[in-house]
């Protein structure tokens, strides 16, 4: 399996994510690249200095997302929701292939993507049953609030279901002192390893 890790400037989260999965499991093909990455980048120092406290190296250059990276890849994991969002509008071609890292290995969020698809499902069939019913019936303001008062309690239980979600995101710690890098390594360690046992777990 071919994995891309990606980030924004692919000199702090994308890169660690690269290293700490070749030390992990040795062979792996992986690389990194970041949306808005200058090429032939250095790391930066507190991101090498927080692996190097591991025993890792972290000796990559940068390198800008393009779609022959794209193409190499078999999944391309994301530090952010917003990240992969980009890569969808930018290189929708590939869509397929993107996750966040941190939703590619938990699984425990399915029950209630479930549930919410069905929700939006619904609830968007309410919208138009109501608005196909009602439309000449009512000038589009007092349309826009009626809607919104039947649809109230739809929305409520969506957005309670929403908010019960876990963060996609992994921090960023571009800007910080060496103590943020570390946190940000051990977060990106810990779905790093769960991220290996998926892999040996894939065919």
């Amino acid at each position: 399996m071919k994995i891309l890790f990606v980030c924004t400037g692919n000199t702090c989260r994308s890169p660690m994510a690269e290293a700490l999965l070749k030390d992990k499991v040795p062979g792996a093909e992986v690389q990194s690249a970041g949306i808005f990455a200058v090429p032939n980048q250095r790391p930066n120092d507190h991101a090498a200095a927080a692996l190097k406290e591991i025993g890792i190296p972290l000796e990559t250059k940068t390198q800008p997302i393009n779609g022959k990276l794209l193409q190499w890849a078999d999944v391309v994991l994301t530090m952010t929701t917003q990240h992969k969002q980009s890569l969808i509008i930018e290189h929708p071609d590939f869509q397929d292939k993107y996750y966040t890292l941190i939703e590619y290995v938990s699984n425990q969020d399915k029950k209630i993507w479930d549930e919410l698809k069905r929700l939006y499902a619904d609830y968007e069939e309410k919208r138009s049953r109501f608005i196909y019913k009602n439309q000449y019936k009512m000038d589009a303001s007092e349309l826009d609030r009626q809607l919104r008062n039947y649809l109230h309690e739809d929305w409520e239980k969506i957005h309670k279901l929403e908010s019960s979600l876990i963060n996609f995101d992994i921090s960023d710690p571009f800007g910080g002192e060496l103590g943020t890098y570390q946190q940000t390594r051990n977060e990106l360690k810990k779905h790093i390893e769960a991220l290996a046992k998926k892999m040996e777990s894939t065919p």
